[in-house]
């Protein structure tokens, strides 16, 4: 049993929740919709089209890292999908699951960005929003030793990819290699 712990990141549109929920099934891991975490609030200040300040965040960070933490504790692998825009964001998160967390940051360029959101049907995310996603985005660093999917790429392949560094990179462990 994978016991690695995962945060598949991005903008909205990029496919976290595909990516993430195609993982998690591949390697018979718990996922868990980051966007299901939001206190209603925050959902309908996305949905009106306002964007949430660091302060809005905080709570739907902790209630991330407290699904993590949890899985952590109980010793199963975890996958979450996550926006994590900011180092900061990251940071909090890995100070509050208290482990090493792999970030999976799904990368694409705006104009691709653009026309998934323009395609996609019920979801309280609205494509105004994705301009203050991209403009506050801090893509992860080297150090952060992220794995970076560019999202031309197929779902299928993508998770492929995924599943193999995941079992690669210590099966059954946390799965934080390189």
């Amino acid at each position: 049993m994978h016991t690695g712990l995962f945060i598949v990141m991005g903008v909205s549109g990029s496919g976290k929740t595909t990516i993430g929920a195609r993982v998690a099934r591949e390697l018979d891991l718990e996922f868990v919709e980051g966007d299901d975490l939001h206190p209603p609030d925050n959902v309908k200040r996305m949905a009106a089209g306002t964007p949430l300040t660091d302060d809005d965040r905080r709570g739907w960070l902790s209630a991330v890292a407290a699904r993590l933490r949890e899985a952590k504790r109980a010793g199963r692998g975890l996958v979450v999908s996550c926006s994590a825009l900011k180092r900061s964001y990251r940071d909090l998160l890995r100070s509050i699951v208290e482990a090493d967390v792999r970030f999976v940051y799904l990368a694409g360029s705006r104009a691709l960005l653009a026309e998934r959101l323009a395609q996609r049907r019920g979801h309280f995310m609205p494509p105004s929003l994705l301009e203050s996603q991209l403009s506050i985005l801090e893509e992860p660093s080297p150090d952060e030793r992220a794995w970076v999917c560019d999202i031309r790429e197929t779902p299928e392949a993508i998770v492929a990819d995924l599943a193999t560094r995941m079992h690669d990179s210590h099966p059954g462990g946390a799965g934080l290699t390189p």
